[in-house]
């Protein structure tokens, strides 16, 4: 399985944000600029997440994006969801019924096969764990400069 870039962006732009939280809305152009991104293609990748209700978007010249809820309320699965879909990665086409399996009963079909449950199991425990933690979390995670490093160049980009 593999995330598109804009798991990665959407998450870091949500830590920004968390931090910056006392100069909401941040300006789509100042939050590209924390992470040297092109504007509009980051825009583009931001908006899954205001309709997803993880992001506000306000227009205007004072306008930006802010968190929409807490922290703590986020998950990263919210935030995969809303960027890569909630489509499961694993799509059984049941090939098992092709060639040799055109010979076998009907009923013996009426099952999902082994690899259709082993990889069932497999997402769920993924996005079970994706669902476990929040941007609170990942607040947490993150090394003690990031924060102020963040406000600092913000500070910084806005003078």
């Amino acid at each position: 399985m593999q995330m598109g870039e804009g798991v990665e962006w959407g998450l870091h732009c949500l830590l920004a944000l968390a931090w910056l939280e006392d100069h909401a809305p941040v300006a789509t152009g100042r939050l590209a600029e924390i992470f040297d991104l092109p504007p509009e293609y980051l825009k583009k990748r931001l908006q899954p997440l205001v309709r997803a209700g993880i992001l506000s978007s306000s227009p205007g010249a004072r306008g930006g994006y802010a968190l929409a809820r807490s922290p703590e309320q986020i998950t990263l699965m919210d935030v995969v969801a809303a960027v890569e879909g909630r489509d499961e990665a694993f799509r059984c086409t049941e090939i098992r019924q092709q060639g040799a399996g055109t010979l076998a009963a009907a009923d013996e079909f009426g099952e999902p096969c082994g690899i259709a449950k082993a990889m069932r199991r497999a997402e769920m425990a993924w996005r079970r764990e994706l669902a476990a933690q929040t941007l609170a979390d990942l607040m947490g995670l993150a090394s003690g400069t990031a924060p102020a490093r963040v406000r600092r160049f913000y500070q910084d980009i806005t003078l």
